[in-house]
């Protein structure tokens, strides 16, 4: 890891709490991380830096909460260059913010004492102040470097000088009443008490305002400063921007005295793929409804179609009103929304009294205008679902419809570095590179879960390191304990790892050898391409569509499924699945079905093989046949998804090529023909030699000798699968053998007789 000389010169020009770091808190660790192990030289001053953007950093995200791990990074950058003056600003930095967690940790308005209170009363709350302050003013002079005694008069010392005196003049004036409890009460001034009770209540906050800008309390920041903190969304945060600025303009036209017959909606479609934020989306507009007081809380109730549901006639409108009164005042969230009306759902789904009861509830005087409705879900479904509802769609105007984009891959790796920071942990470059990895294997299709499985992926590595690993902090160090590795990554890959080589696979089949030859040649290619493709250089296209032609049982499924992890593991395939499928998972029997079943099963296989056999049936003759839709379909869905899908279509040789031929976008497609040829009788001998010791069991020496002539003199129907009836056959009459025998006999052992029984049985079928 190297630093150049202009970031250098940054951080040395760093000398001021007020200013940014030049450096963010993930590249400072690395930085660091990389000179404790002698990976990079660098000077006392810069590192002495280094450290102090840590800690300063760590103080920005643990804001008002004590961090004993910022402490350590100060006095690590004291203990490198001990003249750098920032240190002592992060000293007292460290200080003040300790002192305002002391504050706020109190609620001082409850102790004040009123002129109504009865004297017990009063008595309780002079002995609960007295405990307070006490033990406020002890940690309050000793904690920390008491940086309030030095005789600076920054307003931040003349703030903690006035704590100091406001403890001390409180204890002078409860001195009476700890000389004498019961009539000392009489002799305490309760306006003395409560005017210094104020200032403490006061002094947090007057603390806080003098802290550099990002150190103060979040919990009160702006909704629309949380949503530009947000990453990615620009359109989104530009829409947002704008329809703030709106309500808050048609407020002020309502407060000077116009009136609008069409008030602003604030229902809401909120639809986007898992993991784009859109639930973290709702909860902002419920504080901007709240901030510009067109909702009287900022409560978000969140339900989804098990909330609203019941399973007979009227739980399901008493469950929704119930949820909708929770909602009065705030905004009740629903999470795919859609799922209330289920395609066919018969009359036992009561989804649409839901949604007639939310409608109803929306428009009516008693409820309607005290509460918002947001409405969450895929794209897609969304719209479909919004359309079969016009009822519930004119409640929500077009202008109040969101789409949230899927993040990028950069986005992605920046939430990945945050979800690591908020756990006290920084990724090495090397591990950014296994995370983008990991990332990339996940994005197949519109079940990505974008941020959630992002995060998912960190605290699983998270997880996998802290189970592995231990250590001292007092011999290791503080980085040793927060660095995530490249190969801390290892266990999400291990089972690709451990899994044995798809050529090795293609290699023990028996027979095949031109397959072998085309796919292992192919496999070349990729493989090659893609370090073309590493360097820099010009790559050839891969064409990955294949025709497997050949008869039944000739392995055509089987070298599908090794063909798919090949190109998984060459990086052209995510997942490297095969998704077997026919004529009929793809084909309806009634106009418009034919193509969503179609774009259904191609979902399956995002990210693998859609294996389709038979794939000719596709091909029929006559106009009312929906299997071209189908085919176009595919060819579509090919084009959409790229790289993302692999599909083989199988069949008998002169049926596949007719079936290319009737299609431009099928030819054109299809470039990679793969030729299965009937097993040999030897190979046919092998294959049932191999099926048999699947089961541990063995032919002997007879029945070796009669299949070979059988395979040589007979052709058979079906190669691979006659072998395997062949074979299950032929443990059946051994068992019966035994059986009708009588006697202990080799269990394992399949003789001449039960192998000459079940060639009869199975090509008797035959005829």
């Amino acid at each position: 890891m190297n630093i150049d000389q202009q970031t250098i010169d940054n951080l040395q020009a760093w000398n001021d709490l007020s200013h940014q770091p030049p450096l963010d808190e993930t590249v400072a660790l690395r930085y660091a991380d990389a000179f404790e192990n002698n990976q990079i030289n660098l000077s006392e001053e810069t590192v002495s830096k280094i450290y102090s953007m840590i800690a300063f950093h760590r103080m920005k995200r643990t804001t008002l909460h004590e961090d004993a791990i910022a402490k350590e990074f100060v006095q690590k950058a004291r203990d490198v260059n001990p003249s750098d003056a920032i240190i002592d600003q992060l000293f007292e930095l460290v200080e003040v913010q300790e002192h305002i967690k002391l504050l706020k940790d109190e609620d001082f308005r409850d102790l004040f004492i009123h002129e109504t209170d009865h004297q017990s009363v009063k008595r309780k709350k002079l002995q609960l102040i007295h405990e307070k302050v006490e033990k406020l003013e002890e940690e309050w002079s000793t904690g920390g470097y008491s940086l309030y005694r030095s005789n600076s008069d920054s307003q931040i010392q003349v703030l903690l000088k006035n704590g100091q005196e406001a403890f001390d003049e409180l204890l002078k004036e409860l001195e009476p009443f700890l000389a004498n409890q019961m009539n000392g009460v009489n002799h305490v001034s309760a306006t003395t008490i409560n005017q210094w009770l104020r200032k403490l209540d006061s002094l947090s906050h007057n603390l806080e305002s003098e802290l550099p800008e990002g150190l103060q309390d979040q919990t009160e920041k702006n909704p629309l400063s949380q949503l530009d903190d947000m990453v990615g969304l620009d359109e989104i945060k530009s829409y947002i921007h704008r329809y703030y600025h709106y309500l808050k303009y048609q407020q002020q036209r309502k407060n000077i005295g116009f009136h609008m017959n069409d008030e602003p909606e604030l229902h809401m479609i909120i639809t986007g793929n898992p993991g784009t934020g859109k639930t973290t989306l709702a909860r902002l507009l419920a504080n901007i409804y709240y901030d510009l007081g067109l909702l009287d809380t900022k409560e978000v109730i969140e339900v989804n179609r098990s909330h609203l549901v019941g399973s007979y006639v009227g739980q399901t409108e008493e469950n929704t009103m119930n949820y909708v009164q929770q909602a009065i005042g705030g905004i009740l969230f629903i999470d795919e929304a859609y799922s209330l009306k289920r395609e066919g759902q018969s009359g036992n789904d009561y989804g649409q009294a839901a949604i007639d009861t939310l409608v109803s509830a929306m428009t009516s005087k008693e409820y309607g205008d005290k509460f918002a409705v947001i409405l969450a879900g895929y794209p897609e479904e969304m719209r479909q679902f919004l359309w079969a509802n016009p009822g519930l769609r004119s409640r929500f105007p077009e202008q109040n419809h969101m789409t949230l984009p899927n993040y990028n891959l950069d986005e992605l790796v920046y939430i990945g570095e945050t979800t690591a920071l908020e756990n006290d942990y920084f990724l090495t470059e090397q591990s950014l590179t296994n995370l983008e990895t990991a990332i990339e294997k996940q994005q197949v299709d519109d079940t990505f879960g974008n941020a959630r499985t992002v995060r998912n992926i960190i605290l699983q590595t998270i997880f996998q390191k802290g189970a592995t690993e231990s250590g001292d902090p007092t011999e290791t160090g503080l980085l040793d304990f927060m660095r995530i590795e490249g190969d801390d990554f290892d266990p999400l890959f291990d089972q690709e790892k451990q899994e044995e080589s798809p050529i090795h696979k293609l290699e023990r089949l028996i027979g095949l050898q031109p397959v072998k030859d085309e796919v292992k040649k192919l496999s070349s290619f990729v493989r090659l391409q893609q370090r073309r493709k590493e360097e820099g250089l010009p790559s050839v296209p891969i064409q990955l569509h294949a025709v497997f032609s050949g008869n039944p049982g000739t392995g055509k499924t089987t070298v599908a499924h090794i063909y798919a992890q090949i190109l998984r593991n060459c990086g052209l395939l995510k997942r490297g699945h095969v998704v077997v499928a026919s004529r009929s998972d793809l084909v309806a029997g009634y106009v418009g079905q034919t193509s969503m079943k179609t774009k259904k099963k191609i979902r399956e296989a995002l990210g693998g093989v859609l294996f389709i056999d038979e794939a000719y049936a596709l091909f029929k003759s006559g106009s009312n046949d929906f299997g071209k839709e189908a085919i176009d379909t595919l060819v579509d869905e090919m084009t959409k998804h790229n790289e993302n899908l692999v599909v083989i279509l199988a069949g008998y040789k002169q049926e596949m090529k007719a079936l290319i031929q009737s299609n431009p976008g099928l030819s054109s497609r299809f470039k990679k023909f793969f030729h299965f040829p009937d097993y040999t009788a030897d190979e046919l001998v092998d294959i049932t030699l191999y099926q048999a010791k699947q089961y541990q069991y063995e032919l002997n020496d007879e029945a070796i000798s009669f299949l070979t002539e059988q395979y040589k003199q007979h052709s058979v129907e079906g190669n691979g699968r006659f072998v395997k009836n062949l074979v299950d056959e032929a443990i059946q009459y051994q068992a019966l053998r035994i059986d009708e025998a009588d006697q202990i006999d080799a269990f394992h052992i399949l003789n001449k007789d039960d192998v000459q029984n079940a060639w009869n049985a199975v090509k008797g079928r035959e005829i």
